[in-house]
């Protein structure tokens, strides 16, 4: 028999390690990555959640991708790359979950959304009424989130029409594809009047900025908000420890500093 030459065994060794990490990479870069689809009325409390997860998973990288949560849903059922759906209400992510698009035992209730008339006018007297206001003619524009596709469009209608001023204002007008594109259009003087989500209002990169008046939570459905693994998801770890991050204390602390009411927990 041949005499086994050690250093000739300790390079094939190391190869073999090589080549096995080599191949397992991709599949740890893969595991590590989080790919979230989120309403608008999160653009402000994202940073502010994503910051306190990484704390305890600091090697996940989070891709966040924020819009309609209707334009979302229809993605996620078209096969987009996403693993956690966050929703502006609990609709959409029970329609994934009826189309077997989203994981049932995943749903999880994060927060109720409000609504608030906002301008940065200083010649416009919110107190005196949405119909009063919609009489004056130095309101032209007032500015709402699509309600097609836009859970906060859809609840800014019902208030309008609940508060008997939804023909009034129809010719006044002006669609954001999402309730963040209804409030740029607000803070850049696009419209003079916005109802708009509280949580954007409240924000730091906004919290000063015109007057706001709250709308009776009675005047619409709630906005129950939820968030859903999407099937992509269900096979991701960060994506289950995500979900469970946006049950901690922590982030119900941060939620709420952004002006969302907390749902009770199960």
């Amino acid at each position: 028999l041949d005499a086994v030459n050690p250093s000739r065994m300790s390079a094939r060794l190391l190869l073999c390690l090589a080549l096995q990490l080599a191949g397992l990479a991709p599949a740890a870069r893969a595991a590590a990555t989080l790919r979230i689809a989120a309403a608008s009325d999160l653009v402000f409390c994202l940073p502010a959640l994503n910051a306190a997860f990484r704390r305890h998973h600091p090697t996940t990288e989070l891709i966040v991708s924020t819009g309609s949560s209707g334009n979302y849903y229809a993605q996620i059922r078209r096969g987009a790359p996403f693993d956690v759906f966050l929703s502006a209400d609990v609709f959409y992510p029970q329609e994934l979950i009826a189309a077997d698009a989203g994981d049932a035992a995943s749903l999880t209730p994060y927060a109720l959304g409000r609504i608030v008339l906002w301008t940065l006018r200083d010649d416009l007297n919110l107190d005196a009424g949405l119909a009063a206001l919609l009489r004056d003619p130095r309101v032209r524009r007032l500015a709402i989130a699509q309600p097609q596709h836009a859970p906060y469009g859809r609840a800014v209608r019902e208030a309008l029409i609940s508060a008997g001023v939804w023909d009034d204002a129809q010719p006044k007008l002006v669609f954001g594809e999402n309730i963040s594109q209804a409030a740029q259009f607000v803070q850049t003087r696009h419209a003079d009047l916005g109802l708009v989500a509280l949580s954007l209002v409240l924000a730091p990169q906004l919290r000063g900025q015109g007057r706001h008046r709250i709308i009776p939570a009675e005047w619409h459905e709630p906005l129950l908000q939820a968030a859903v693994l999407t099937r992509r998801g269900v096979a991701n770890p960060n994506a289950r420890a995500y979900l469970d991050f946006l049950r901690s204390p922590a982030a119900r602390e941060i939620f709420e500093a952004y002006g969302f009411v907390l749902p009770p927990q199960n």
